[in-house]
């Protein structure tokens, strides 16, 4: 038996406790400092003796985890870092001394069983995803030296405060943590996705200075509106782990110049402990195209390949961040050092600003959304499980091509076992079938000809061939509601989708789904198939806002035709109007963002447009001011009729456009952003100037004119930002507080009241089915009910009240489906168009710079 030589002194990260009192690990709210991190980490190292192990360790971005990692490297053992999946097959290769799940010990042997060379302080897999037995081993000048490097040319600071996005087994998500904890600075420990609101509110709290991501994660950004999101307080964000498209790096780069953040892109290989290049911030909006430069106290040079041409070869990086070697049994934990300088296997061109650009790659690797996928490697994997096939780099997905014919089931097993072995998003593996694998002159498999099939077929979810799977399922709803095509990663937010169209997604995916997760919208297609939980119970859960809406439009319309009176329905849609404004916020830079909010506005007011001038035309109903919204500003101050039959459609259109016009304000956003909840909750405050006549002595109608309604419009907005408990009653005591009075027609108040309160304290309700399908179907078609219900029950008011609203129900129905099938119709007719083949173009080389 292997005797174990004595613990070092002090590992990497070993001597926390020299930076005191300061903050050096945030989580869930805790605050826990350096000294207090060291000692927690010193405890954890006394339960694993005094002789040097090996430890694997599988675990999270969270505290106790964390403590066993600074633990177990500080006090001089090997951890070997591996995901939690990939445990029992790390276990199987190495034997570990000892294991540790999520910062408990769950095994150890009584004495330790590796020959651990002098050396060797770390052991990371070449990918920190496929769980290949085939590891990096890292040296403690390895570790010190990079993270040294990392903070020297990021300024970071001992206040830097950077937030995990990436596992820490894999190298670009430990690098973080390691940059931060050995200056002095300190993490967020996070595990929330960057599309949850939890996420951002955290960033925004603590005050983040540091955000890395990779080409995936910026990807999601997309979808919930990054520009909208940036804490003030960030300095830096950083990219790795693949290439992000140059014209996305231009666009942060330009971003950070206007929002005052720097966009580090960064370059690396966990086998040089994680970095090797990074191109300064002040040249990515010029040359985002490029790496960058070495990083300090590391060289890059190329080495000759004369096949592709004199001014490329293949990128080759020494320095002291260079691994010891690779490790693929136990008995390599015993070597030196094997490896002096790195071969990165990408082919790459110094230009004349002295920038590196990666050209391409002469192995048989690929990254995808940041992850390093040995192809060979997957082939081997995917044939143990029985299905033959090669596989490609597509870019920004793997390739997997089998000979026909497959079924259904064989390409459900192809994505699942790439969900399994590499971490692979279904969206990033596309399968295609071939009769046989095309070959090259010397009999090789042609894997440029397996892309260029994969892009021949019709594109879309990898399960197009297995039936509509839930993911695919979702995708359709989306398309047919929105009238786009959705990629796996969007969300409805980020597709367009806004309070007209919420109502049918919500109910059509009640039934997909058997429940609505919370923030359903601002989740991706991915994240909503994983939530699918079959409902147990009967009936259907419905929106409250939805059945809210619905319950209003009914109101307005049975009390005008005489069957009951219920006032404040339209007041009330007002307030939901508000609340789905936040929720439905357009994402994107300013121009964006104020298309999107016009885009919605046209939604509303070219319809009712439409139709009041219709009917004006043909009976000469309306006058002018009413055709054009804008009676309520330059029509007289009284009540008639029939005038003032649409003050609720003028007045939404004039509070949505005046906050269009707030949306272009640069300031108007930051404040969004550092006071989601206040922001509007004082808008509300402040608007009472004209609910309590402190601006104005109330007269004529003005309880139906816009200025007057902001108060309740912007109530509406703060329920939706209202997410703490705290929040929620304050909003609730503002309501109890400023209804009443306002009407002077207590039942009136009591109904708005009631309904503002449901819709903070009662997210959704379980209804029947077939009620939940009527009032999905009535809210849904609320605008179009409201719009022509003033040309129907006139007709039957006196003697059929209730026919009366049935008849003004079912016109606004049915009107509502003949709007929805025209804008279908348009946009069938505009992707006919658009998908017309352009003329041929002439290609022109780039000329040498």
């Amino acid at each position: 038996m292997f005797a174990s030589p004595p613990l070092p002194t002090v590992g990497f990260l070993g001597d926390l406790a020299r930076f005191g009192e300061a903050t050096a690990v945030i989580a869930d709210g805790r605050r826990v400092t350096h000294r207090e991190l060291a000692g927690a980490a010193a405890d954890f190292a006394a339960t694993l003796g005094p002789q040097r192990r090996l430890v694997l360790l599988a675990g999270r971005n969270d505290l106790a985890s964390l403590t066993a990692y600074v633990g177990t490297l500080g006090a001089g053992h090997v951890p070997l870092l591996c995901d939690v999946r990939h445990l029992d097959r790390m276990r199987e290769a190495y034997s570990p001394d000892t294991v540790v799940l999520d910062g408990v010990i769950v095994s150890q042997q009584p004495t330790p069983q590796h020959d651990l060379h002098p050396e060797l302080a770390l052991l990371l897999s070449t990918s920190g995803s496929t769980g290949s037995p085939k590891l990096v081993r890292l040296s403690q000048e390895n570790l010190r030296s990079n993270a040294e490097a990392i903070a020297s040319y990021l300024q970071l600071r001992p206040t830097d405060l950077a937030v995990t996005t990436l596992p820490p087994h894999y190298c670009y998500g430990l690098s973080v943590i390691h940059s931060h904890l050995h200056l002095g600075a300190a993490v967020l420990l996070n595990e929330h996705s960057v599309l949850d609101d939890a996420f951002w509110q955290a960033a925004q709290q603590h005050r983040i200075t540091s955000f890395a991501g990779v080409p995936y994660t910026f990807d999601l950004l997309d979808r919930v509106g990054f520009a909208d999101r940036i804490p003030a307080s960030l300095r830096h964000v950083t990219q790795a782990g693949g290439r992000l498209q140059p014209e996305r790096v231009a666009a942060l780069a330009r971003l950070g110049e206007q929002r005052g953040f720097d966009l580090v892109v960064m370059y690396g290989a966990t086998e040089a402990t994680a970095r090797m290049a990074w191109l300064p911030p002040h040249r990515a909006a010029q040359a985002p195209d490029a790496i960058g430069v070495a990083i300090p106290g590391g060289t890059l040079r190329l080495e000759s390949m004369p096949e592709l041409g004199a001014d490329v070869g293949e990128l080759v990086y020494a320095g002291p961040n260079v691994m010891l070697g690779y490790a693929e049994t136990p008995a390599d934990l015993a070597a030196g050092r094997t490896v002096s300088e790195l071969r990165t296997g990408d082919v790459a061109r110094i230009g004349h600003d002295g920038l590196i650009r990666i050209v391409g790659r002469r192995s048989r690797f690929a990254k995808i959304f940041g992850l390093r996928i040995d192809l060979d490697e997957a082939e081997r994997t995917l044939d143990a499980a029985g299905l033959p096939a090669r596989c490609a780099d597509g870019g920004e997905r793997l390739v997997v091509a089998l000979t026909g014919p497959l079924s259904a089931a064989d390409r459900t097993r192809v994505v699942a076992t790439a969900q399994q072995e590499w971490g692979l998003v279904p969206s990033a593996v596309r399968v295609v079938e071939v009769d046989a694998f095309p070959r090259l002159a010397n009999d090789k498999v042609d894997y440029r000809a397996l892309v260029a099939h994969a892009a021949q077929e019709p594109t879309g979810s990898t399960s197009d061939a297995e039936g509509p799977g839930l993911a695919e399922r979702i995708s359709r709803t989306f398309a047919e509601i929105l009238g786009v095509e959705p990629q796996l990663t969007d969300t409805f937010v980020g597709l367009g989708g806004d309070s007209l169209s919420y109502v049918e997604a919500s109910v059509r995916l009640e039934q997909l789904l058997g429940g609505l997760p919370p923030g359903w919208h601002t989740r991706s297609i991915e994240q909503l198939a994983s939530t699918a939980d079959p409902p147990i119970r009967r009936g259907r859960q419905v929106e409250t806002s939805v059945l809210l809406r619905a319950v209003a439009i009914f109101a307005i319309v049975a009390t005008h035709a005489n069957l009951l009176t219920l006032l404040g329905g339209a007041h009330l849609l007002l307030g939901i109007s508000g609340y789905n404004y936040i929720r439905f916020q357009p994402q994107g830079d300013t121009g964006a963002r104020v298309r999107a909010h016009l885009t919605s506005v046209a939604r509303v007011a070219l319809p009712a447009i439409a139709w009041i001038g219709a009917v004006t035309l043909i009976a000469g109903t309306y006058p002018w001011r009413s055709v054009f919204l804008v009676n309520g500003i330059l029509g007289p101050r009284g009540w008639s009729e029939p005038a003032w039959h649409f003050w609720f459609i003028e007045a939404l259109v004039a509070l949505l456009l005046g906050l269009c016009a707030l949306t272009a304000v640069p300031w108007w956003r930051t404040a969004e952003r550092r006071w989601p909840f206040w922001l509007p909750f004082l808008i509300a405050c402040g608007a009472l100037v004209t609910r309590y006549e402190i601006w104005e002595p109330r007269g004529g109608d003005d309880i139906h004119r816009a200025h007057m309604l902001l108060w309740i419009f912007a109530i509406g907005c703060s329920i939706a930002r209202a997410e703490q408990r705290w929040q929620r009653l304050l909003v609730s005591a503002l309501i109890i507080a400023v209804v009443p009075g306002f009407f002077e027609n207590p039942a009136r108040e009591a109904f708005l009241a009631a309904g503002l309160l449901l819709l903070i304290w009662v997210r959704t309700v379980r209804l029947p089915g077939w009620l939940a399908t009527a009032t999905a179907t009535l809210a849904s078609a609320s605008l179009y009910v409201y719009l022509t219900h003033w040309q129907v029950y006139p007709w039957l008011e006196d003697r059929f009240p209730p026919l009366a609203v049935a008849a003004s129900l079912a016109v606004g129905i049915g009107v509502a489906a003949l709007a929805a099938a025209g804008g279908d119709a348009t946009r069938r007719l505009l992707s006919r168009r658009s998908r017309r083949p352009a003329a041929p173009v002439a290609r022109r080389e780039p000329s040498p710079r």
